[in-house]
C-alpha cells in the first residue's frame, strides 16, 4: 500500500459558485444517506483501499458496491486512482468539510435548546428544594431519640 499525503481542496479551482456549492452539497448528504457508502468512507480514512478491498467488508456484490463508489465519487468523496484494472479510491474531505460548515450555521439553534434546559431544568430544583419537607428543630434541651432506640409506650405509667 503507497501512502500519499493527504491533500485537502476546500474551494474549487475557479472560485466558489453558491449555485454550484448547493449542487455539491446535494450530492454529499445523498451521498451519505446511505449506511454502506458511510461504511465505504470509515474504511477509507486514513487509507487507500483497492475496490475488491472494500467490496469483501460487504455482502453485496463487487459491481454493487462499485455503484456506491461511483455516488461518491460524484459527490467528490471519494478519489479513483486506476492503473489498467485496478482502482485503488481514497477519501476526499474537502467536501464533507463543506457539509460541517453548512450544518454549523444551525448550531445556535441547539445551543438555545440547551439553554432552554438547562433553566427548566434549574426551576425543577428550585421548585423541589421549596416544597421539601424541613426536618423539625429540636428545643434546646430535648434529646432526638436515637435511630433504633425503643420509645415508651404512651399507654404505660409509671
Amino acid at each position: 500500500m503507497v501512502n500519499r499525503p493527504a491533500t485537502l481542496s476546500l474551494v474549487p479551482p475557479g472560485g466558489f459558485d453558491p449555485e454550484s456549492g448547493e449542487l455539491r452539497l446535494d450530492a454529499v448528504f445523498q451521498a451519505l444517506s446511505d449506511p454502506t457508502r458511510r461504511e465505504i468512507l470509515r474504511s477509507l480514512d486514513g487509507r487507500a483501499l483497492l475496490v475488491s478491498e472494500l467490496a469483501a467488508k460487504f455482502e453485496i456484490s463487487l459491481q454493487g458496491v462499485s455503484r456506491h463508489i461511483q455516488v461518491l465519487v460524484r459527490a467528490g468523496l471519494i478519489s479513483q486512482e486506476r492503473t489498467g484494472r485496478i482502482s485503488r479510491c481514497s477519501l476526499s474531505a474537502g467536501p464533507l468539510y463543506d457539509a460541517a460548515v453548512w450544518l454549523n450555521q444551525y448550531t445556535k439553534y441547539w445551543q438555545q435548546q440547551f439553554d432552554v434546559l438547562a433553566s427548566t431544568l434549574a426551576e425543577i430544583d428550585a421548585r423541589r428544594d421549596a416544597e421539601a419537607p424541613r426536618p423539625a428543630k429540636c428545643k434546646a434541651g430535648a434529646r432526638s431519640p436515637r435511630k433504633g432506640a425503643r420509645r415508651p409506650s404512651p399507654r404505660t405509667t409509671r
